[in-house]
């Protein structure tokens, strides 16, 4: 298996496994590294349908899960909510394409924190300006959308509390993923031993051509 495939490998065993119910804080989530570190070390196709493709698969199963357990979420309002999700993931992704080829460790988690940042804008502002489960709280205008960023829906957590965890999960999977992709590419002396072989192939071409 090369480098790529087996990285491609940690990115959906690590993202699936952080999205059992229960198993983390509600909004505490690989998928915003995820997205973002795909952009990043993935080429071409690949760094787009291998984040978004696995999350729809684990949406689809999810929604099913929580269908068998009484909790209505194929109605309309709700899929225009995945849809805004989408289109956040799909940004964190170009994000992560302007960091394509980038070395340093702490540059990559500052960009999956800024990843981070922009989902928690992009959604909230999404959900403020749609409102589409009709939360009387989003009213269209300057202190309806901060009570968006801030407050949230009565009756749940509040937005902060949920950007809170999506930071803090931002920066930790991205370390993660960095790490990963370091370890899965190709050895210094892997790369050595090529770099000897090519050079003693190129030692014996003269004394071949004297033969």
């Amino acid at each position: 298996m090369n480098s790529k495939a087996l990285l491609a490998v940690v990115f959906v065993a690590t993202f699936a496994l952080s999205r059992m119910p229960g198993l983390l804080p509600p909004n505490f989530s690989a998928a915003y590294a995820f997205a973002f570190c795909a952009g990043a070390f993935f080429s071409g196709a690949l760094a787009w349908w291998l984040p978004l493709g696995v999350m729809f698969a684990t949406d689809i199963g999810l929604n099913f899960y929580y269908t068998s357990q009484g909790v209505s979420v194929w109605d309309l309002p709700n899929l225009e909510n995945q849809l805004f999700n989408y289109a956040a993931f799909a940004v964190l992704i170009s994000l992560g394409r302007q960091f394509k080829g980038q070395k340093s460790f702490f540059k990559m988690v500052g960009g999956g924190l800024l990843g981070a940042i922009l989902f928690y804008l992009i959604t909230n502002t999404a959900s403020w300006l749609f409102n589409p489960f009709h939360n009387p709280e989003y009213t269209k205008n300057l202190t309806g959308w901060i009570t968006a960023l801030t407050k949230g829906v009565g009756g749940y957590p509040a937005t902060l509390e949920f950007f809170r965890n999506t930071l803090l999960s931002g920066g930790l999977f991205t370390a993660l993923f960095s790490v990963s992709e370091k370890l899965t590419n190709e050895s210094p002396a892997e790369k050595n031993s090529g770099q000897r072989e090519s050079e003693t192939d190129t030692a014996a071409e003269p004394e071949e051509a004297q033969a």
